[in-house]
């Protein structure tokens, strides 16, 4: 038996009558929507900045004039598996990371501050 005072109540708050249970691929829609924005907003832009930067890492040869993500300006000298190595003053040579490279002297740095991520 229906109990009368209930249920406009129970109407009110939106129950849904057993049985009726909307589709999975309506429950799962909004997450997959918010999983393709994130994607388009966020990985898409990431996974070019890093493909531009191993370009970059990638084209980088000897007698470049480069600066570092610290501020150092050197010409290379010497390129090896991971790092290279740089001439920064007369018989002042120094070993970096290939990754510290930031890019090449007087142009807009490839690699930005690791601070603003």
């Amino acid at each position: 038996m229906i109990d009368l005072p209930t249920l406009p109540f129970a109407t009110a708050l939106g129950a849904a009558p057993q049985g009726s249970q909307p589709s999975i691929w309506i429950q799962i829609f909004p997450f997959a929507l918010m999983l393709a924005v994130f994607y388009i907003l966020v990985l898409l832009p990431m996974r070019r900045r890093q493909k531009k930067i191993q370009e970059f890492q990638d084209a980088l040869k000897v007698g470049d004039k480069v600066i570092t993500t610290s501020g150092i300006y050197g010409q290379v000298t010497k390129l090896l598996e991971t790092s290279v190595q740089l001439q920064i003053a007369d018989k002042v040579k120094i070993e970096v990371a290939k990754a510290a490279v930031g890019g090449y002297q007087g142009q807009e740095p490839v690699v930005k501050d690791a601070g603003g991520l």
